[in-house]
């Protein structure tokens, strides 16, 4: 009998529109990349990002009100960066990065990229995307 090599996992190829929308939503985003590096490992609860807990855990840069909190996470869903746990119960409110997410994090680290702070124009697109939905 042959054993079977493990080959290396195959990374997805996303269109670059795709990329470009994803990655001007986590520049727009009010959290900072330890929360995007705390969800490449574990998931994280809403209430560990919502008001004085994320502020203090350095997850995002002020306080933020928890209906804030997950409708930007949820804007991250649909721009596909994030996604929700799954428990035996069902959806729960925990984060974590998606493969998209992951790669693009992955990126900054090895290219050394840095959204920095987002140009009018990003803010501008993300927020007529966020808006009217639109697939930008």
């Amino acid at each position: 009998m042959k054993a079977v090599e493990s080959q290396p996992a195959q990374s997805i190829t996303y269109p670059p529109r795709t990329v470009t929308r994803a990655r001007r939503a986590l520049a727009c985003s009010p959290f900072t990349r330890v929360l995007f590096e705390a969800m490449k490992t574990d998931s994280v609860p809403l209430g560990a990002i919502a008001s004085e807990s994320g502020n203090q855990q350095n997850y995002t840069r002020r306080a933020i009100a928890e209906l804030r909190v997950e409708n930007d996470l949820m804007w991250l869903i649909q721009v596909g960066v994030l996604r929700r746990e799954v428990d035996g119960q069902g959806i729960t409110d925990s984060f974590r990065l998606t493969p998209l997410g992951r790669q693009l994090i992955d990126r900054q680290d090895e290219e050394a990229v840095n959204w920095g702070a987002p140009s009018w124009r990003d803010r501008l697109y993300n927020a007529g995307a966020r808006w009217l939905r639109l697939p930008f």
